[in-house]
């Protein structure tokens, strides 16, 4: 069972696929809408193969018949690019009919097993990571996305740039840190040098007298 409005679907998704606009550092959120499509009440959960990586609330609900409900999954910010921008997590939407005014509290912890007793239908969604393109749309990336090397490597590309920026404006700081203490050293010698050169025409001096004086012997 995929995203849709089939009819023999106890549930029905929009949009297809979740969506996300992927920023580095930065957290993403993609809705998704769930519509009941029977005269049942029907229960609700979500799954997905990445955990640690997504927040969804609701995870779990109950709708009323023909009702529908709004679920925020949340994306927590990344420190790296993903390899060539595609993801391969996925998530699933399972539903199953329950009683009438079951609230989502009521239900047993059992509800979404698959023993038989009950029909349990899946819905499969996977994950597409978008990034802001120069035209002010949205590039996205799939595994059959045929601009994907070339999108990472425009990624790439700029992060390099702004490594060598950083690279530059900490040896400047490092060269004019070198030249402030040159600066005060230059001073210090000065002064040395001057010290050096008095007690050197001191000493040459009191020689030269030392020799001249006449011997008392």
């Amino acid at each position: 069972m995929t995203a849709g409005g089939d009819v023999n679907q106890l549930i029905s998704v929009q949009p297809n696929d979740l969506k996300f606009i992927f920023e580095l550092d930065k957290p993403s959120f993609c809705n998704l809408q769930v519509t009941n499509n029977t005269e049942h009440h029907v229960a609700f959960k979500v799954k997905t193969t990445s955990p640690k990586k997504y927040f969804v609330r609701p995870n779990t609900g109950t709708l009323l018949p023909h009702d529908s409900c709004v679920i925020r999954v949340n994306l927590q910010p990344k420190r790296e690019y993903p390899p060539n921008m595609q993801c391969k997590d996925k998530f699933l939407l399972q539903s199953t009919i329950v009683p009438r005014n079951t609230n989502t509290d009521d239900l047993p912890t059992d509800t979404f097993n698959k023993d038989g007793t009950r029909e349990i239908q899946e819905c499969k969604l996977k994950v597409i990571y978008e990034t802001n393109s120069d035209d002010g749309g949205f590039n996205s990336f799939t595994s059959q996305s045929p601009d994907s090397t070339t999108a990472i490597q425009h990624l790439k590309d700029e992060r390099d740039t702004a490594v060598r920026q950083t690279v530059q404006l900490q040896q400047e700081l490092d060269f004019l840190k070198r030249q402030r203490k040159r600066s005060n050293g230059s001073s210090f010698s000065f002064v040395f040098a001057s010290l050096v050169g008095l007690i050197g025409i001191t000493v040459g001096l009191l020689l030269n007298l030392s020799l001249a004086s006449p011997s008392t012997a």
